[in-house]
């Protein structure tokens, strides 16, 4: 896995955190300084904290498990789902649904009802209702796809979540604490890095900055997908190698 570059951090203003009315006494140890009422990031810790996400997010798609993306902030919205979209992750850019982890069964239920209604169109059954009905079905389509089409494919728990902001994606972030879902957030100057499991300090509102970290990340789990899918070619190879010996030897 690549170095992390410290001057593509630095060039991004990875650094610039919040003003220091706006501190979290948690993030004291991930400040290196105040520089006209504003907080500096230490982007030494940065490095490091981000490769140890970087590493793990590696593992996790290695392992063929999902990392739920999250992002409903206007300077990050379309930057994650660019990034989830390239490595086939779920995300969510629009409102958070409540219970999406805790009440996951519910929230899959309502998944397979959006399925249902694309199978009505296709096999035409669709066609054979009144112009009213079609109408509510279509509201109804919309309305979940807005809420959750990102998720379409997620059959199962993720194994992860990656947030950008964690105060505003706070509800997400308790959702995952309570089952013990492994978390990967972005965390400026006015959050609280102990909630989460692989904190990595850093700017969260400038896109610029947002991008340099994402782009870093996408780049880990690519690998880790990438190695997942030469392991699995090598399995398949091997696997027709034994059923051929044994078809020699009868």
């Amino acid at each position: 896995m690549a170095r992390t570059n410290f001057k593509e951090l630095l060039d991004a203003g990875v650094h610039f955190g919040h003003l220091k009315k706006k501190y979290n006494p948690a993030m004291a140890p991930y400040i290196f300084m105040e520089r006209n009422g504003i907080h500096i990031i230490d982007l030494n810790k940065t490095v490091a904290m981000l490769e140890d996400a970087a590493a793990a997010m590696k593992q996790i798609a290695k392992s063929g498990k999902k990392i739920l993306f999250v992002a409903t902030k206007k300077q990050a919205k379309g930057i994650v789902e660019e990034t989830a979209k390239a490595l086939s992750m779920p995300y969510i850019t629009e409102r958070w649904p409540g219970g999406l982890l805790t009440n996951f069964a519910t929230i899959r239920k309502s998944i397979k009802k959006m399925q249902s209604i694309d199978k009505m169109k296709e096999d035409g059954t669709f066609d054979t209702l009144s112009k009213r009905e079609r109408l509510q079905i279509d509201r109804q389509r919309t309305k979940l796809e807005l809420n959750l089409g990102s998720i379409v494919k997620m059959t199962r728990m993720p194994e992860a979540i990656f947030v950008v902001d964690t105060n505003k994606e706070n509800i997400a972030v308790a959702e995952a604490n309570k089952l013990a879902i492994r978390s990967f957030a972005i965390n400026d100057t006015n959050t609280n890095p102990s909630i989460i499991n692989f904190p990595i300090p850093a700017n969260d509102d400038a896109s610029k900055s947002i991008e340099c970290i994402l782009t870093i990340i996408k780049n880990a789990i690519a690998e880790g997908l990438e190695e997942r899918g030469v392991e699995k070619e090598a399995q398949a190879a091997e696997k027709k190698e034994k059923a051929k010996k044994i078809s020699e030897e009868k």
